[in-house]
């Protein structure tokens, strides 16, 4: 996914707010900006590889690890089907969507969203 725009260029580890091409990535990242930075995940040296955060390399399929170093509850969670998706028999072959199916990683937390009201009781249908 990186190495069609990244192949050519020269790789600058630097900390830096990133305005050229990747304007959408920085105008929504807020996932603890203060403390992050595009190579704590990517690679610098594999760019279609993830990095965890002992060093080892990933491929994008297996996104749910790196996610999983921070949110190990989610983590445990996704694997045993209380969050996220998977479809399949209980007994039989399973699909898991990754988190990046429902999560933007760059900003995964969701927008708030207003519920809608009760439904209407028995008791207070008119008829």
């Amino acid at each position: 996914p990186c190495s069609g725009c990244h192949a050519d260029e020269e790789p600058n580890p630097n900390r830096r707010q990133l305005v050229d091409m990747h304007d959408d990535i920085d105008a929504i990242f807020s996932h603890d900006r203060e403390n992050r930075w595009c190579l704590d995940c990517h690679s610098i040296d594999t760019r279609d590889s993830l990095k965890l955060a002992s060093g080892k390399l990933i491929g994008f399929d297996e996104s749910y690890k790196l996610c999983g170093q921070c949110h190990g509850d989610k983590l445990r969670d996704w694997k045993v089907g209380v969050h996220g998706k998977r479809t399949g028999e209980w007994n039989g072959k399973k699909q898991y969507l990754l988190c990046v199916h429902c999560h933007n990683p760059h900003s995964p937390k969701f927008k708030a969203i207003k519920p809608l009201p009760p439904p209407v009781q028995q008791k207070d249908i008119q008829l």
